[in-house]
């Protein structure tokens, strides 16, 4: 898989939200409705959804007797692509060091130790 395969554009992402929002199988019509303005041309997202579907994110079925609509399913969820997202941050950019990865976010953020704390105990209660 190409780097890029398994990480989505700003688009990508926002038209994978709409999906994961949808929770169902949805046209290319019912994710242009429910994009922001200004909404994107239908071939623009179409084309979008052919990208994605090379990329393994979505898959697309029709309806036997409904003509030419195709319905896009999500295949990886909104955790998993977060979860592999994050990942490839910790492993790209911190070494594969969860470690690493949190102090930068402390320092980032400029947490004192009571929220790291606070942090620490909201885990415990998980």
């Amino acid at each position: 898989m190409k780097k890029n395969e398994n990480t989505l554009t700003r688009n990508e992402f926002q038209l994978m939200s709409i999906l994961w929002d949808i929770g169902h199988s949805a046209c290319t019509w019912d994710i242009i409705e429910r994009w922001p303005d200004p909404k994107p041309a239908y071939t623009t997202v179409a084309t979008y959804l052919k990208v994605l579907q090379e990329k393994g994110f979505v898959d697309y079925f029709k309806h036997e007797g409904e003509g030419k609509t195709h319905l896009f399913v999500a295949k990886v969820t909104r955790a998993e692509y977060t979860r592999q997202a994050i990942q490839d941050v910790k492993q790209n950019l911190f070494d594969d060091s969860i470690k690493k990865m949190f102090n930068f976010f402390v320092h980032e953020e400029h947490l004192t130790a009571e929220e790291i704390q606070k942090l620490l105990n909201e885990l415990e209660e998980d």
